[in-house]
Order: C-alpha cells, then structure tokens, then sequence
C-alpha cells in the first residue's frame, strides 16, 4: 500500500492561506498517511493541526522552516520532530521573530513614503491576525488595496530581493539553524537546495559543510524539480551520506497550482522517506 506524504506545508501561522485545522481536512481528502506543518520561524499552527488529526490516522509532524544566510543568499533549513512546546525554544523563536518585525517596519516606512499610504502595520495586522507577518502578506495586501494587479508584480516591482522596497533582515547561519533544531530534539533538512543559484561544485561545498554542522537530509523531492533534478539532488544525498526527503512546499493560493501532497500534480514523497530521516545514524 502507498503511504503519500508531504513534508514541507505552510499555514497562516506564517504565510499560507489555510488554518492548520483547514490543513489536516485537506490532508485526508488527498489521503496523506502524514504531513509535516513547517511555518516559517513560528510553531504557533502545530498544536491546532494535532488536535484537529487526533481522531484520524493521519499524523501531524511538528515543523518549522528558519530562514538563514549563507554567503549572502537566503537559505532554508526546515526542522522535524521538533519539542515545539518548550519554553527556552519558545524564546528563542521571539528573537527570530523579532528580526522579521522590525525588517518589516522599514519596509512599510519606504512604501508608505512612495506612496502606499495603506501599508502600515496596523492595517496588516488588522488583515492577518494572529500571522507571522511576511512579505507574502504584503504581496497579498496591496493586491486588495488594488496597488497590484497581481501577487507576482508585487516581488517583481516592489517587493522582491532586488527591488526598491526591499530591506534585507539579519540572519543566523544554516550552521546555527541546524545546531538549533539538534538541541531541541529535532531532525533538520536543507530544504529546496536548487533554488540557490548554486553551480555543482558550491552547492556540494555547502551541503557538506552543513553536514559537519549536524544536517540530517535534503528535500530532493520538491514541487519546482524536474525529474532531472529529483535524480541529481538523490544521487548528492547519497553521495554526502544524507538522507533525502521531499515536500510541496504547500501555501494555499498564496503560491497557485502547487497543491498538497502532489506539488505540481506529480510530487510523490513516500513515509519510508520520513521513517530514514528518524533512523538516521551519521
């Protein structure tokens, strides 16, 4: 019998559209045997998702995604099995989240001065209560203030890396988000490795040195891989002695036509693939 699973799901906890609970429903439509909840520098939507699976037979991985820099671009490193409930990895969650807040705030202050007169932080957190505020929800928000004509111009013009509005936020190494989740009892895994801009020989650099670091595996399997690129990021994981793992990368409309548990319609991520990452000896 297949066991799909997905292990790279986002809810508006941080910067997707579905409750954690919405998830869970959507999870047992797909008929998922487990999903990973993996919002960016929050856990806030696990203890929703779990109780709403508890009746079922799906099972909710506790998760979170920290975004961290290396060599001055922006790495993920997603977190498994993760002791979401505890109080010093609370607290140290406020610091990351605390970073975001206050990127935020200069980027709104650049907006408001050209212009956008609605993006303030009140009027966001009025939107998106309860949300770890990320540049998504400002995608989203000028949409409906009818600044945009889309979510994409919004990065395209605005928003994005390269753009006028941009301000970059202080980070922690891929090193420290990996030995951050170790001490808190989790599995990390370099998430969506292809879409760094890394030539073969950088990309194999980092990954090992991530591995020295304590990194357990890499989402090999994800929505934007061609199959070329599923066989060429499952050949390195063997090769650096990782484990491989795999996920949709799931935000709701927030990222159109990729879906849960199937990506871009033929993602396939077995739970054998989570069961390696948990027997994992380095």
């Amino acid at each position: 019998m297949l066991r799909r699973i997905d292990l790279h799901v986002h809810s508006n906890a941080s910067d997707g559209t579905c409750k954690p609970a919405e998830l869970v429903e959507l999870a047992l439509e797909k008929g998922l045997a487990a999903f990973a909840l993996t919002d960016h520098d929050t856990t806030d939507g696990i203890a929703e998702a779990i109780s709403a699976a508890r009746d079922t037979d799906l099972e909710v991985v506790p998760g979170i995604e920290l975004s961290t820099e290396y060599n001055g671009k922006d790495v993920h490193v997603l977190g498994y099995d993760i002791d979401y409930e505890n109080e010093a990895f609370l607290e140290k969650l406020k610091w990351f989240k605390n970073q975001r807040d206050v990127r935020n705030e200069e980027m709104l202050e650049k907006l408001y001065k050209h212009g956008f007169e609605k993006m303030t932080m009140d009027n966001l957190m009025r939107a998106y209560p309860d949300a770890v505020i990320t540049r998504a929800h400002f995608a989203r928000y000028m949409l409906e203030c009818g600044y945009i004509k889309n979510t994409k111009e919004a990065f395209d013009k605005y928003i994005g890396d390269e753009c006028p509005f941009f301000v970059p936020r202080r980070k922690i190494t891929p090193n420290d988000a990996i030995e951050f989740i170790l001490k808190y009892g989790g599995i990390p895994v370099l998430a969506h490795p292809l879409l760094y801009g890394m030539d073969k020989e950088a990309l194999r650099t980092a990954i090992l040195s991530f591995k020295e670091a304590g990194l357990v595996g890499i989402e090999a399997i994800y929505s934007l891989n061609s199959g070329a690129d599923e066989r060429r990021m499952k050949k390195l994981a063997g090769e650096c002695g990782l484990r491989v793992t795999g996920g949709s990368d799931f935000h709701g409309t927030n990222k159109p036509g990729i879906y849960m548990g199937t990506g871009k319609g033929n993602l396939y991520v077995p739970y054998e693939c989570l069961e390696a990452l948990r027997h994992y000896e380095s």
